[in-house]
């Protein structure tokens, strides 16, 4: 659990353009803002501070003064899945989107002006799943990496992999490396040789009131001291902490029903 940048290191140092592809933000849609940013800044030790408006009241959060990721507020009548959502890099978004909508996909926010931060659209690919894309200006994506309280991983819970896989290399240039086992249905998408994000497939395991949809995983320092902060802020357990090739990890979700994961990756 990787992620390939123009420059990153794992010391928050910051960090250069995200090469074309890479996951270089999440952000979080929600009804309540504030108990959200109350319940993650317990949780993570995020401080809040306002972002472009464009799509309503937003909030960045910041680990130790560096950009995390987003948190943004619904409209009252709009009633969406609560969801975070990755957004890819690219160089041309105008381009990215057009394509994404050749390849199968939908484009349903933009592509539209962040105030100086940059250019960005939301849309859903193939299956479904919604992810958004990012052309940066002021605003790189999230500044800092490797320590509790920030994005590890990106991953694409689906029903199958290839023909959504297939989609992601049309639209971002990936390269596909497909799982060694012979009964796991897993593709990890590559940068320049680096592996950036993940697609699992889950076959009738999905969920069903989910639906294809993007995992983000952050990390912590211990998996079962964050699990007992989250349900006392008042989070649900959806998968128990379980040992894997990547770390600890645990599937949660917050108050409002948005899922991710909890990772303590292997030093």
């Amino acid at each position: 659990m990787t992620e390939a940048r123009g420059s990153a290191g794992r010391d928050g140092e910051a960090h250069a353009r995200y090469a074309p592809g890479t996951p270089c933000w999440v952000s979080l849609m929600v009804h309540g803002l504030t108990t959200t940013e109350e319940f993650y800044g317990r949780l993570f030790g995020w401080e809040f501070r306002p972002g472009p408006q464009q799509l309503g009241p937003y909030v960045r959060a910041l680990l130790d003064g560096r950009e995390v990721a987003g948190i943004g507020q619904l409209p009252p009548d709009r009633r969406l899945p609560i969801a975070w959502t990755p957004y890819l890099a690219s160089d041309d978004v105008d381009r990215t989107a057009e394509t994404v909508r050749l390849c199968g996909g939908t484009i349903g926010v933009g592509p539209l002006d962040a105030a100086e931060a940059g250019r960005m659209a939301i849309g859903s690919d193939s299956s479904g799943a919604v992810f958004g894309i990012w052309q940066a200006a002021a605003h790189l994506g999230t500044n800092i990496s490797g320590v509790p309280g920030t994005p590890a991983w990106n991953e694409l819970l689906t029903f199958e992999s290839v023909s959504v896989a297939k989609f992601y290399e049309t639209v971002f240039g990936y390269e596909r490396e497909r799982a060694v086992s012979g009964d796991s249905d897993y593709v990890t998408l590559r940068v320049a040789g680096r592996p950036v994000a993940g697609i699992r497939g889950l076959g009738r395991t999905l969920p069903r009131d989910r639906g294809p949809h993007w995992l983000t995983y952050f990390e912590v320092a211990d998996v079962e001291e964050a699990l007992g902060l989250l349900s006392d802020l008042g989070g649900r357990v959806l998968a128990p902490a379980r040992d894997t090739a990547h770390g600890r990890v645990a599937t949660v979700a917050d108050p409002e029903g948005a899922r991710f994961a909890l990772v303590r990756s292997p030093r």
